[in-house]
């Protein structure tokens, strides 16, 4: 008897330990096992390239919350609806729909960047400008002025630099008909997608600045740029957010990364767990409401093999990871 009640005792007391493990000191098996267990937001999974998706981030040194003298102010002239995707409002521009892969590089401040130009530059051309422009341009001509290359850099001086001096044309890795293709190659294999080997232990090298496009191409480089003509940092205010997506398309989004992150396997991101990883730049192409809870529509670029399809939501109106008061656009010259 007093041997059965040392064991309950003991028990109780590995329980009530578990239950006083401190979150955001959790890492591994032991991480996906409290997400598990204290939250149904988000599914879990546990692989071997979430481990590997941390070198997809940026050192969070490249994320400071904008000041207020930098936020524009947004007209809230029209209640946004509870429900909005920038595809079906914008279905010509094909571009909002597309999922890149940044590969071993932590440019998702550029590839981020280059993603919202290519779309507002459509959509302020009445879809008359389809076309992708060119993170590797960005990525490897702003230099300092934008940060480390593939080790992080500053989405709102990416749109500062293509005010300056412009961004050529763009796409995937070894697209053809354009000036400067994507860099580097998605990692290793992927079901149904063209194999081009594995990616280096470490981050890629930030790749060269190099003044011409690919061969073959028929523009000269010079002759092939397309330029913002404003940039800014919105409101932290989710509705003034929605507004500016609904009135004027897209925008850029950075936040910090935690370790929970790079296990979401689709389902509303809500930061429950692990510590603080880095930063990320991605794309809001909408938004939306499930079972209660609101949510940003979010393009990522890891591929559309990762979350739902290339996209994640995460939860709305709660400054999420900082991602609301993070919030950057800029109009497109379209003359």
């Amino acid at each position: 008897m007093l041997i059965t009640l040392a064991l309950f005792a003991f028990t109780v007391a590995l329980a009530n330990e578990g239950e006083n493990v401190d979150p955001a000191t959790l890492t591994g098996h032991a991480l996906a096992d409290y997400l598990r267990k204290h939250q149904t937001f988000f599914k879990v999974k546990e692989s071997p390239e979430a481990d590997l998706r941390m070198k997809f981030v940026m050192d969070s040194r490249f994320l400071a919350i904008p000041s207020d003298k930098d936020r524009k102010e947004v007209e809230l002239d029209e209640e946004p609806p509870e429900r909005f995707d920038a595809r079906d409002k914008w279905p010509d521009c094909v571009s909002i729909g597309t999922i890149r892969d940044q590969s071993f590089c932590g440019s998702c401040w550029a590839v981020s960047a280059a993603e919202v130009m290519s779309d507002r530059l459509c959509i302020q051309s009445g879809g008359r400008i389809k076309l992708e422009l060119s993170d590797t341009d960005i990525l490897a001509c702003c230099g300092f002025q934008c940060g480390s290359g593939c080790e992080g850099g500053y989405p709102l001086q990416a749109w500062r630099y293509v005010m300056e001096k412009g961004v050529c044309t763009g796409g995937r890795y070894r697209q053809k008909g354009v000036c400067k293709p994507y860099s580097f190659h998605p990692c290793g294999f992927k079901p149904g997608q063209t194999y081009y080997g594995d990616c280096p232990r470490k981050t890629w090298e930030t790749p060269k600045c190099d003044k011409f496009c690919r061969r073959g191409y028929v523009k000269p480089y010079e002759k092939d740029k397309y330029y913002a003509i404003s940039a800014y940092v919105l409101p932290n205010d989710e509705k003034a957010i929605r507004r500016e997506i609904m009135k004027n398309g897209p925008v850029q989004a950075a936040y910090f990364t935690y370790e929970d992150f790079k296990l979401y396997d689709g389902g509303i991101y809500v930061q429950k767990a692990g510590k603080r990883t880095g930063g990320h730049a991605v794309k809001i192409i909408g938004w939306g409401e499930e079972k209660g809870v609101k949510y940003w529509l979010i393009a990522n670029s890891w591929n559309v093999l990762w979350g739902e399809e290339g996209y994640f939501r995460m939860i709305r109106g709660t400054n999420n990871c900082s991602l609301e008061e993070m919030i950057y656009a800029g109009m497109m010259k379209v003359d």
